[in-house]
């Protein structure tokens, strides 16, 4: 298992660079850069739909080396120093360069137009996608695994197809609209107001009594996290429905059965573990997804001060540096989760051996 985990810990090496220089290129080739956009401002075209579609900079040309130069108005040596202090005066590789090598050290560099280091930044926000993330998925499990269960045990009964309307449901609503009919109906948008609309604090809680605080925080965390639920439900009950379907119908729970066991003891001392195998061992793959999907939209919808928040307003912006660190340590996150998946395998049965497979 040692030389196993080895291996895969120095495949994270190139799957990491890859995916970094992949978007690294594509970047190059995004319009409404930092540096248009600082032009933008400077001539006060800076609206946000300028910086999304390049509108309100159209007196900045692209000239055939590849820089930016300012039209009548604007000096040239003023872009020249705005070029250089966003980095730009130095050609792509080099950037590039520059830059797997500072996060070589965790250096991720600092924010265009927040001034702060994107390390910083990234350890603020990252509670709140992770307490958001962690809470959803642990839900959707404690949700999916028991219905999946009782649908696998009443296999086409009127539990089963009502059930699978539910799921169905679930599976083709996405999380995001879910969330805006929360806030539409919960949080004051037509109806009541039961549920805060934004944020995981209400004001003033910092005077509060811990508890207090505790009772506060699970109240904002109410609705974006029936949002995520409600949108990832429905596959890991489907998933588990058919795992249990599998196991129930395989040669050694007939023996069980025919030797007078219970149905209570081969559901749950002989199928359960084989069943969970692949559910149990999906749990860091299933939390990567909400993190990196659901939750962005999500956290916009609900104005939480995350890590999905912190990359739209980047890539609104065009703050390179937040998005390629952001990019660094989702891609760094997930990748390692799928190791931690692969020793949940060996953790649920022994049996598997990856040495062996190899």
């Amino acid at each position: 298992m040692g030389a196993y985990l080895i291996r895969r810990l120095l495949l994270v090496i190139p799957t990491l660079f890859g995916i970094i220089t992949i978007n690294f290129v594509v970047v190059q080739f995004a319009p409404g850069g930092p540096v248009e956009q600082m032009i933008a401002e400077l001539k006060g075209g800076g609206a946000v739909t300028g910086r999304m579609t390049g509108a309100g900079t159209a007196e900045v040309m692209p000239v055939n080396d590849g820089h930016y130069r300012g039209a009548r108005g604007l000096d040239p040596h003023m872009v020249a120093d705005i070029r250089k202090m966003f980095g730009f005066d130095k050609p792509a590789p080099e950037r590039f360069v520059l830059m797997l090598r500072d996060y070589l050290t965790f250096n991720l560099g600092r924010s265009f137009f927040q001034d702060e280091p994107v390390v910083k930044l990234i350890r603020e926000k990252m509670p709140v996608s992770i307490s958001l993330g962690l809470w959803s998925t642990l839900l959707v499990y404690f949700v999916s695994i028991p219905l999946g269960i009782a649908k696998a045990v009443r296999d086409g009964s009127r539990f089963d197809v009502f059930s699978s309307a539910a799921v169905l449901v679930g599976y083709a609503v996405p999380g995001f609209l879910f969330a805006i009919l929360l806030v539409v109906l919960f949080a004051g948008g037509s109806f009541v107001q039961w549920f805060p609309m934004r944020g995981l604090h209400s004001m003033g809680s910092e005077s509060w009594s811990v508890p207090a605080q505790i009772v506060d925080y699970l109240w904002h965390m109410v609705l974006p996290t029936v949002a995520l639920v409600v949108g990832g439900f429905a596959g890991l009950t489907v998933l588990t429905k058919n795992c249990f379907l599998e196991e129930i119908r395989k040669q050694y729970v007939i023996t069980a059965r025919a030797k007078g066991a219970s149905e209570q003891r081969v559901l749950y001392r002989h199928v359960f573990r084989n069943a969970m195998l692949l559910i149990i061992a999906g749990f860091p793959a299933a939390f990567i997804g909400i993190l990196f999907s659901s939750a962005l939209l999500v956290e916009i919808i609900f104005s939480l001060d995350g890590l999905g928040l912190l990359g739209f307003q980047a890539a609104i912006q065009r703050d390179y540096p937040v998005m390629f660190g952001t990019l660094y340590v989702f891609t760094l996150l997930g990748l390692l989760m799928q190791i931690v998946g692969d020793l949940l395998y060996t953790v649920v049965d022994p049996r598997i051996d990856f040495e062996a497979r190899q």
